[in-house]
């Protein structure tokens, strides 16, 4: 039976330099070229048994950064417990405005201008702050990704809204400010999920307004219900955006359960898809504007 080749735990968690595993001795030049580890960038290896996460391709290209670069946008915000990322996207880097940065299909640059307070670590890893990165994602993404990012930023409790109001008013003369201040006024940390984000604008943008994201609904005895997606309480009217898990055998059954229990108390509930806000966007603002008309 081959005996197995001793893994030094000190590289089998992560990747790591090269040269700098070498150099400290933990590894021969010629068992890095063995098939235990994988190159994944220059002088970057990889353990062979790591399947590499986003966090993984963010350590990765933090070893690889220039100084002064950090890592940005969707990539700062998935580490300060965002995930918006769609799957295999490169890791964002924001790097100054004459700053070299290697090329590469898994990497994704921004060349930007850094003031003072802009960048911080997590866990020796430079990044931008979460009010810079929802200050980056407000303007650079569009409006509706926007919105999506800061509600999420915001529901985690992981940006500081006034503290991104002042840093826009400090830097009122960049570029795509004016976007950045429309997200900012349309911004809700109730709203849970990015459907249940972009449901509220469509709505909002179809001229239907004055829904409450998280509604709590109670009874007569002042138990609660339940919470709805968008409430229009005045009119009891509940819209609720119904993702893949709802599908599963036990949520469907609470499902059940709370959309009946709603019912009992006079509320109508209207439950949406994906296809309903993406695909049939004019048909369900309608839907819910004839729903609300009824009800008044």
């Amino acid at each position: 039976m081959p005996i197995r080749a001793r893994i030094p735990d000190s590289l089998a968690k992560g990747p790591f330099r090269g040269s700098a595993a070498i150099a400290s001795g933990v590894i021969t030049e010629s068992m890095l070229r063995g098939r235990s580890w994988r190159r994944i960038f220059s002088d970057v290896y990889l353990h062979r048994d790591i399947a590499p996460t986003h966090q993984t391709w963010c350590e990765a290209v933090g070893l690889i950064l220039p100084r002064g670069a950090a890592i940005g946008g969707l990539s700062a915000a998935y580490l300060w417990g965002i995930d918006l990322l769609r799957e295999g996207a490169p890791v964002s880097v924001m790097a100054p405005r004459d700053g070299w940065m290697l090329r590469d299909d898994r990497i994704a640059v921004h060349h930007t201008v850094f003031g003072e307070g802009d960048l911080t670590s997590i866990d020796g890893l430079p990044v931008s702050t979460p009010e810079r990165t929802a200050f980056d994602l407000g303007r650079r993404s569009g409006r509706a990704s926007g919105v999506v990012a800061l509600d999420a930023m915001l529901h985690r409790g992981a940006v500081d809204l006034e503290k991104l109001e002042e840093l826009a008013r400090r830097r009122h003369w960049w570029p795509r400010i004016a976007q950045l201040k429309a997200v900012m006024r349309l911004a809700d940390g109730r709203a849970e999920s990015p459907m249940e984000t972009r449901l509220r604008l469509l709505l909002i943008d179809g001229g239907v307004r004055g829904g409450r994201p998280q509604y709590e609904v109670f009874d007569a005895r002042g138990r609660l219900i339940g919470r709805v997606d968008l409430g229009w309480p005045v009119e009891r009217l509940a819209v609720e955006y119904e993702g893949d898990h709802h599908r599963e055998r036990d949520q469907f059954q609470k499902d059940i359960g709370r959309v009946n229990a709603l019912r009992s108390v006079g509320w109508t509930v209207l439950r949406l898809a994906a296809d309903d806000i993406i695909r049939r966007p004019r048909e369900t603002v309608t839907l819910v504007a004839t729903a609300l008309a009824e009800r008044r």
